[in-house]
């Protein structure tokens, strides 16, 4: 499958979250049982167009796995379980949170992910991001200072992604932001700071802060014929 989407995408660079170049991003996460969320999620479909999140499921946090993953990643802290499912294909946007962010890939995804450390003055070039394939089964944890946004197709049907963050993340905002720093600019909702693409005219109409420059990044995906 990945070379086969290494065909379709000769415009990028298309790694893998093996490679070493993902260190600095965050780290495959190993020995932790989720059959159980991989189960439920089986159950899911994906829409027809667009994509579907929900930040936090009642029923996948329900299972043994969530206290086991707040104590052994997250020292603790509460944590949300939920998913993303979708047809994206685009970078569109750039996010970041206080705390890392586990993704859990219950089909073949791919993830185009940036350092916070790139933002200058509120603007990011999208020539520096960085594309990963995440093959089915496999679970990632990205540190807070990895920048990310949907994951992106690997075919026609779509993709599926578990989501698991701190507890309250992407919720509305329940106070009015008074600006004392230029990060305040970013705050979209609630632990979640986000720079979009200008061409992605539905966030910027809803109020997020259009600093990436360059292009916005694709992702092919692959034809029937071409899945290997």
């Amino acid at each position: 499958m990945l070379e086969a989407m290494r065909s379709v995408n000769e415009h990028i660079s298309l790694l893998e979250v093996a490679d070493k170049e993902f260190s600095k991003y965050g780290k495959v996460l190993k020995g932790f049982d989720v059959h159980e969320l991989t189960d439920y999620m089986n159950k899911i479909d994906i829409p027809q167009n667009g994509n579907v999140y929900i930040a936090s499921e009642e029923n996948m946090e329900s299972y043994p796995v969530k206290e086991i993953l707040e104590k052994h990643v997250y020292g603790g802290m509460n944590i949300q379980i939920g998913y993303c499912n979708g047809k994206n294909s685009h970078l569109n946007g750039l996010e970041y949170h206080k705390g890392s962010e586990i993704n859990i890939a219950i089909t073949d995804l791919i993830l185009i992910l940036g350092s916070v450390t790139d933002i200058e003055n509120n603007t990011y070039d999208t020539s520096k991001v960085e594309v990963f394939y995440l093959p089915a089964g496999t679970a990632v944890e990205m540190y807070q200072t990895t920048l990310h946004f949907s994951p992106c197709k690997v075919n026609e049907a779509g993709f599926k992604c578990i989501v698991i963050l701190p507890a309250g993340t992407n919720e509305p905002l329940t106070y009015r932001v008074n600006r004392i720093d230029e990060e305040d600019d970013l705050l979209f909702m609630r632990n979640k700071w986000l720079i979009c693409h200008p061409d992605r005219k539905q966030l910027v109409e809803n109020g997020a802060y259009p600093g990436l420059t360059g292009e916005n990044v694709h992702v092919n995906y692959l034809e029937k014929g071409e899945i290997e």
